[in-house]
């Protein structure tokens, strides 16, 4: 990617101005936290203790040299893994406030969301050190946290300063950088949800944040097997890549340029509390990888359908009412959910006349449309094999499901958000109970 793209995107971005990734930058960057992020404040190095020993000290060592105070660090146990609780946040908040330190987060999801977190309640910036290529979070917004027993995502800025060494990454357990593998397959259907989008005039296509993520996934994903095999350059791509998706939703303002309909399926198996007795907890990624299959799969079978040949007076006239599709949701989702779907869902539906007004675009420029989606899309079979070269999930029983459950997840991923993506458009045209039939029929991915 550029580099003047990558100015262009820091220029644009709401909060992070520096970002560092390569061999060997850990270095340097004693200077850069200082120069970009701390000036003449005091530090506080929060870490948990293999971060510590994977880089922190490192880091501390590097920050005296170019003349930063140091304040005394939070290093949390390294068992059992830590997880991103309130409390925790509150407790670092705290010491920020105590010592008037800038947080330096030195550690990959859940320590850069508690530092994020605490920083952004006292309205001062941060930085991160990344030890990890696990996932795309580190220069987002927003922190997912629990609170109260309940796990929701807490608005907060994204660091200012991001530094991501590649041979620190490289020496992360495997399972990490399996994960955040995992994570940036999912640009791939995510890509091609906001193409449809796009076509139907429900979400443009913001050109610098759809270049950010998009201009970077194929490389990112080209070295699964030396990924896995630890090899430092290979991890040049997959860091990047997680680095400019975070950028690109500060760019963008929200998180559609990383994220489409396979998101949906992690969520809800994360509000199921999939994989949460675990010790790491089963990751984020790991759930996502699976419910990109399933988008890979489920637009194989969408591309295969002549919409060109769709009859839109017969579509607009089966058209559920509002009050028709409420219902739906009342038999679908359950618990807490119901409301949610309700709310999200309401929010995207249109009448007859809206329908008419969305679908049509799609219709009568299909020839284009499906060949602009056969590009962005990846065979399944294809990405299941590239997944299992880099160590990620690739069946529903690698995580504890079973097909089944994955088939029972699509209405209720189609409901979860009122984004609109292939499965809003399948629902509309009237088939997509017969898409998801097919994608579990004997032959498919998991057959």
């Amino acid at each position: 990617m550029s580099t003047a793209i990558v100015d262009e995107a820091l220029k644009q971005a709401e909060s992070t101005k520096v970002i560092s990734v390569g061999r060997g930058v850990i270095n340097q960057a004693g200077s850069t936290f200082v120069d970009g992020l701390l000036g003449d404040r005091p530090c506080l190095l929060v870490a948990d203790e293999r971060t510590w020993a994977a880089a922190g000290a490192t880091l501390a060592e590097e920050l005296k040299a170019a003349g930063a105070t140091l304040v005394d660090p939070l290093i949390y146990p390294g068992q059992p893994t830590l997880y991103a609780s309130y409390d925790h946040a509150e407790e670092i908040r705290e010491e920020l406030r105590r010592t008037g330190a800038l947080a330096i987060a030195i550690g990959s999801g859940t320590l850069n969301d508690l530092a994020k977190l605490a920083s952004g309640e006292l309205e001062q910036p941060y930085g991160v050190l990344a030890t990890a290529a696990s996932m795309d979070g580190y220069s987002g917004f927003g922190a997912p946290m629990t609170r109260g027993g309940l796990k929701i995502t807490m608005p907060c800025p994204a660091p200012r300063v991001v530094v991501f060494d590649l041979d620190v990454a490289a020496a992360a357990p495997a399972p990490m950088a399996a994960s955040g593998y995992g994570d940036i397959s999912a640009k791939i259907p995510a890509g091609a949800d906001w193409i449809l989008a796009d076509a139907a005039g429900v979400d443009p296509i913001h050109p610098l944040a759809w270049k950010l993520v998009q201009g970077g996934v194929q490389e990112a994903l080209s070295r699964p097997s030396d990924l896995a095999a630890g090899i430092p350059e290979a991890y040049e791509g997959l860091c990047n890549g997680l680095i400019m998706s975070g950028l690109a939703m500060q760019v963008a303002g929200g998180t559609r340029p990383a994220s489409g309909a396979e998101h949906y399926f992690s969520h809800l198996w994360e509000l199921d509390h999939l994989g949460a007795e675990l010790d790491p907890p089963l990751s984020h990624g790991f759930k996502v990888a699976i419910g990109t299959l399933a988008m890979a799969a489920f637009y194989e079978k969408f591309l295969a359908r002549n919409i060109g040949a769709t009859d839109l007076d017969a579509v607009v006239s089966r058209w559920p009412s509002w009050e028709e599709v409420e219902a739906d949701i009342r038999i679908t989702m359950s618990g807490a959910l119901i409301d949610k779907g309700i709310a999200e869902t309401k929010e995207k539906y249109v009448d007859a006349n809206g329908l008419r007004q969305r679908l049509t675009p799609i219709v009568s420029n299909w020839p284009v449309l499906k060949e602009r989606i056969a590009r962005q899309i990846m065979p399944a079979s294809e990405l299941q094999t590239m997944l299992g070269q880099a160590g990620t999930p690739t069946r529903p029983e690698d995580i504890g499901l079973t097909s089944a459950a994955v088939k029972d997840a699509f209405p209720r991923a189609m409901y979860y958000r009122s984004r609109y993506t292939v499965l809003d458009v399948a629902r509309e045209l009237g088939i997509f109970n017969e898409l998801v039939d097919e994608v579990f029929a004997p032959g498919g991915i998991w057959d």
